[in-house]
């Protein structure tokens, strides 16, 4: 997640999962956590070598109309189970990750409709979004291994895998949310509400991504949203270099990077068909769920701190300790053992 482009403000109330944008100096090390290696990978540990190594395929998948990237390990009639990324990132947010649970699982990362390699859109919204994951199960075989698919979301995606689970109880065995959060808490939702009502009337340009004359300069502007130092700076630069795509240069002298997100997908989110702040709607939920945050999580302070929150009462929550809100770069073996173990025994049934 990279920031070179300034959304539009963000509606007041529902779900909130923008990047986290601030005038407020940063150190080195969370202002640009990849410059000091000058466009070469970190050294990276045997065992992120070995699952990298284990290469998925990669799929095109048709959703309302648009082609949505996938990427799939394991045989097909095994369990399903369905990764889904945060903002402004991308399925290979997974591919360190998702390589642990292939020989128990059907396994799929997906990049959303704006994101990765998948199509942009005209308009974006929580309901086309979950078509979107019901598409892609169907297509790739979530569902051959006897049981619906499981589906893993971490942040926006975490938004999106609970709104399916409350919405489509149908389309999913059970729910994992990582590090995901609703909404700012109390002391920020006034502050925000008299900033919609100053700027409500201003028209809005779109701004396109900013286009970098080399991979180097590119990877050097990388930094993790909300602002984070980068635990482990070879799962960043991996992260970092599936981020960008080659376009020409502004000024016609060649080609140059630029993010793959579509920058006004902020503008373009349509909120009315998201829960819109109505937290009673999740009251009635039948999913199994389980929610897994990072013990230093700046979303999960929000929680801690008053905001509301959809989650059903009594819902088991699983801490990774010394983690920030991007648990699978912090702490990414500690994520996998989580998931194993709550997978082995979890649901029941």
């Amino acid at each position: 997640m990279a920031e070179d482009v300034k959304p539009v403000e963000t509606p007041v109330g529902g779900y909130d999962d923008r990047p986290i944008h601030t005038e407020v100096p940063l150190p080195p090390e969370v202002q640009a956590p990849l410059a000091e290696y000058k466009g070469e990978p970190p050294p990276s540990p045997s065992w992120f070598r070995e699952a990298i190594a284990r290469e998925p395929e990669r799929v095109f998948v048709e959703s309302l109309g648009s082609k949505l990237e996938v990427l799939t390990w394991g045989e097909i009639g095994k369990p399903g189970l369905l990764f889904v990324h945060g903002n402004s990132a991308h399925a290979d947010w997974w591919s360190f990750i998702a390589p642990y649970f292939a020989d128990d699982y059907r396994v799929a990362s997906m990049s959303l409709a704006g994101m990765g390699a998948s199509d942009w859109r005209d308009r974006y919204s929580f309901t086309d979004f979950a078509d979107d994951a019901e598409a892609v199960s169907r297509a790739v075989g979530l569902y051959e291994g006897g049981q619906k698919p499981i589906y893993v979301g971490h942040s926006f995606g975490g938004g999106q895998v609970f709104f399916a689970a409350v919405r489509h109880p149908e389309h999913m065995h059970a729910a994992v949310m990582v590090d995901t959060g609703f909404g700012p808490p109390p002391e920020e939702l006034a502050k925000r509400q008299a900033q919609m009502e100053a700027v409500r009337n201003i028209p809005t340009v779109d701004r396109p991504s900013r286009v970098y004359p080399t991979l180097e300069a590119a990877l050097a502007r990388f930094r993790l949203m909300p602002p984070q130092p980068a635990g482990n700076p070879f799962i960043a630069d991996f992260i970092a270099r599936r981020s960008l795509k080659k376009v020409p240069m502004p000024d016609g002298s060649g080609e140059g990077f630029t993010w793959r997100f579509d920058p006004n997908m902020w503008a373009k989110l349509d909120r009315e068909r998201a829960m819109s702040g109505d937290f009673g709607q999740a009251a009635g939920v039948t999913t199994p769920m389980v929610h897994i945050y990072g013990a230093k999580s700046r979303i999960v302070e929000h929680r801690k701190s008053g905001a509301p929150s959809p989650f059903p009462v009594g819902m088991v929550e699983i801490e990774i300790p010394d983690s920030h809100h991007h648990i699978m770069i912090d702490q990414p073996l500690a994520l996998v053992a989580a998931l194993r173990a709550l997978l082995a025994a979890w649901p029941a049934g």
